[in-house]
């Protein structure tokens, strides 16, 4: 059978084996979930076989932060050889699952964001790189990649995408649930049973300067503060909090996307490097407290007013392992939602493999010719099929 009639046979099929991958903006490694999709829409079904984490080698995560500040040399070779990584995940995933690759009827990739502009920042754009075509060669199967473009082209920002499967899952009338991600950066979706009401859009501050304070603080011996233990013994510095809570990303109105242009190693190291050294771990406190009441500030000025109260706050990503962030976010949202960890729910996939879980469900619609964005969340002007396919 050649590709395209593979392709056509693979639409057809009531249900698909899909492994979809995801890199983070935290540079922490390449998630991957292999999961049976059935449906489409609000009528998706899923069950997840395997899910497995490979992290980024230390020299690796060196040269990807080398290359965000390097030449178009140093950003093509790094595709091809992201691209090796991606593919290793999937195979490692497939393996996992007692399965050959023979037996997955498509890979669907997200890639490593290296940059992102949103339209208050200039021309939307947007770069995911880990070569698709290099997948497709090592793992053998058709690949689903580049999912943002499409929907900057009809007028998104490219982001939150994510938004789909909050909405696939967790519309129900009468309801409002805000799916609330916390991984490098902070992301929500407000689910409503209405789709043109709900709302989605990256809330600020995630993990990323949680993470680079860790790292002053315990001179490189820890990447990220493992369950808020270094966090909870600090002090929150008000002052310093105050001031961090009028940073302009946070008044601006969504849709909007940001990334580590905004929040990344230039932010973090001008706050390290003008805090005392000896009162670091106060830095890290407010830090935890400023990604806390950042998120609870979207609530109140940019989510509660469209949507109306919301029902509860449902929490993912690596943020929700962080006891003293969760407790934080707690206290900010005391007066307006239940807060509760997105593994609580018990829907057959842990928090920690939502957002592959997600482009599994993405690939599943693209393979289909199904739009996969949610205009409402993005600021696109129309439903779009999203990615491009990999024979």
């Amino acid at each position: 059978m050649n590709r395209i009639a593979e392709l056509s046979a693979i639409a057809a099929k009531p249900e698909r084996l899909i492994v979809g991958l995801m890199s983070g903006t935290s540079l922490d490694g390449v998630d991957a979930a292999l999961c049976r999709i059935r449906g489409s829409g609000r009528q998706t079904e899923i069950e997840q076989l395997a899910f497995h984490c490979t992290p980024y080698t230390p020299s690796l995560r060196q040269e990807i932060e080398s290359t965000l500040r390097g030449s178009v040399a140093d950003v093509c070779a790094l595709n091809v050889r992201l691209g090796e990584v991606l593919a290793d995940a999937a195979l490692a995933v497939i393996e996992e699952a007692g399965l050959a690759p023979e037996a997955v009827d498509a890979v669907a990739s997200h890639g490593q964001t290296v940059y992102h502009v949103d339209r208050s920042r200039g021309t939307p754009a947007t770069l995911q790189i880990g070569e698709g075509s290099v997948i497709a060669a090592r793992t053998g199967r058709i690949v689903v990649c580049d999912f943002r473009p499409r929907d900057i082209s009809v007028g998104g920002a490219g982001a939150p995408l994510v938004a789909y499967l909050d909405d696939c899952l967790f519309a129900e009338e009468g309801q409002v649930r805000c799916l609330q991600n916390i991984g490098g950066i902070a992301n929500v979706t407000a689910v409503t049973f209405d789709p043109t009401r709900s709302i989605a859009f990256d809330s600020g501050p995630g993990n990323l300067p949680i993470d680079a304070a860790t790292r002053a603080l315990t001179s490189g011996r820890a990447r990220y503060d493992e369950n808020g233990s270094y966090s909870r013994l600090g002090e929150v510095d008000q002052a310093l909090l105050e001031r961090l809570c009028e940073h302009p990303f946070l008044a601006e109105a969504p849709p909007k996307t940001t990334g580590r242009e905004e929040f990344g190693d230039a932010f973090s190291r001008a706050l390290i490097e003008a805090y005392d050294p000896a009162r670091m771990i106060d830095l890290l406190a407010t830090l935890v407290r400023f990604t806390a009441r950042s998120i609870a500030s979207a609530y109140r000025e940019h989510l509660i007013p469209r949507t109306g109260p919301i029902s509860e706050v449902i929490v993912s990503g690596g943020g929700v392992h962080n006891q003293t962030l969760m407790a934080a976010l707690r206290e900010e949202l005391a007066d307006v939602a239940p807060v509760r960890s997105f593994d609580e729910l018990n829907l057959g996939f842990s928090a920690d493999a939502k957002e592959a879980v997600a482009f599994c469900v993405l690939g599943n619609e693209t393979l289909q010719g199904r739009p996969s964005n949610l205009p409402a969340a993005t600021g696109a002007r129309q439903a779009a099929v999203l990615g491009k396919i990999v024979l």
